[in-house]
């Protein structure tokens, strides 16, 4: 019952010296990363950044281990996803494998229920994300796209006032953003 509140100050000052080492350390090294590391986050990305966050509190917290292993392992996830993601960036293949492709979930004024269940999508969700926008009729909406990221994206229909003149060159604006995930 003694340890509630306190065990020892020599425990303490470790914590707290330890504390302050992690936290310098991952700064210093999500800014040298790059934006990606703190960007909008996918699948993949939230993995390494719960396992960073886990290794950070575990380096703080349990005395045996040590400070050099836990920065280690810190330094090596990050290696690791500067890798990965390198290599995603020029090997369409590897991207596709390692990233969740986006779908379409609503298009035309339909849900689309099997993109829909696939991905555990519900009504409420998208009604969501469209409010987000500022949407307030699925007239308006030519298609709603369920991102890597996670993200909804609404993709507005074209509107006669937008640069494009007849019904060819709507249906081809339309397509130029929604074709490579249909």
């Amino acid at each position: 019952m003694d340890m509630i509140f306190f065990d020892n100050i020599d425990k303490l000052g470790r914590i707290v010296l330890t504390t302050v080492m992690v936290y310098v350390l991952i700064v210093l090294v999500t800014k040298v990363s790059g934006k990606r590391s703190t960007s909008q986050l996918n699948n993949f990305d939230w993995v390494v950044t719960v396992m960073i966050g886990s290794l950070g509190a575990s380096t703080i917290l349990l005395k045996d281990i040590p400070f050099i292993e836990g920065i280690a392992s810190i330094l090596v996830l990050y290696l690791l996803q500067f890798l990965v993601t390198k290599y995603a960036s020029i090997s369409p293949q590897f991207s596709s494998f390692i990233l969740s492709e986006p779908r379409i979930v609503f298009y035309q004024g339909q849900f689309l229920p099997d993109a829909m269940r696939a991905e555990r999508l519900t009504r409420q969700e998208i009604e969501c994300a469209m409010r987000s926008e500022g949407v307030n009729s699925f007239n308006d909406i030519e298609a709603i796209v369920f991102e890597s990221d996670a993200k909804l994206t609404i993709i507005p229909k074209p509107t006669s006032t937008d640069d494009v003149s007849d019904t060819q060159n709507v249906e081809e604006a339309v397509s130029q953003t929604i074709a490579p995930l249909m």
